[in-house]
């Protein structure tokens, strides 16, 4: 079963722009250097940092990953590894506080047969889930329909992140 995904020209801009950095060079490093507005990123720690998926599986889809360039999990210093966590439990609070859902799936796809779309940068992933969010759309017609504009979903998750800081 192949998952399409649905037409969604607004988020042209974004993707551009994020795409925009050299060919050879990582998403996640790139991000880096871009204001936090513009690459949608909901918070900065001092070894990692938290994004909105540009591909989401559901709104409010987050990607948490270290500042550092790494591949590996396992490659990770401890204090990068526990801030990755520490941003990914926030992550968590935040989309509980922004979506109430249903439950939530935290998870990292490691290396490409994992499922991994980035295999270079390790990274994890947070998203609100809710009862019945699987309908006609994803088994009859293979897509998921996205209903939120990802800078409102940014708004939202910034709102909501614990404490009122996302630095």
């Amino acid at each position: 079963m192949t998952l399409e995904r649905l037409w969604a020209g607004w988020r042209a801009e974004y993707i551009n722009g994020v795409t925009a950095s050299k060919p050879d060079e990582c998403l996640f490093c790139a991000l880096e250097r871009m204001d936090d507005a513009d690459a949608l990123v909901v918070a900065r720690g001092t070894h990692a940092f938290v994004v909105l998926n540009a591909y989401p599986y559901t709104s409010g889809h987050l990607m948490v990953a270290p500042r550092r360039h790494e591949a590996q999990l396992d490659g990770l210093a401890v204090v990068e590894a526990s801030e990755l966590m520490a941003l990914t439990q926030r992550a968590t609070t935040a989309l509980k506080a922004a979506y109430q859902p249903d439950g939530l799936n935290v998870g990292a796809n490691l290396g490409r047969s994992a499922g991994a779309g980035i295999t270079g940068h390790v990274h994890m992933h947070a998203l609100a889930r809710w009862d019945g969010d699987t309908n006609f759309m994803t088994t009859v017609a293979e897509a998921r329909v996205i209903p939120e504009d990802l800078r409102v979903t940014w708004e939202k998750l910034r709102g909501a992140w614990p404490g009122g800081d996302s630095r």
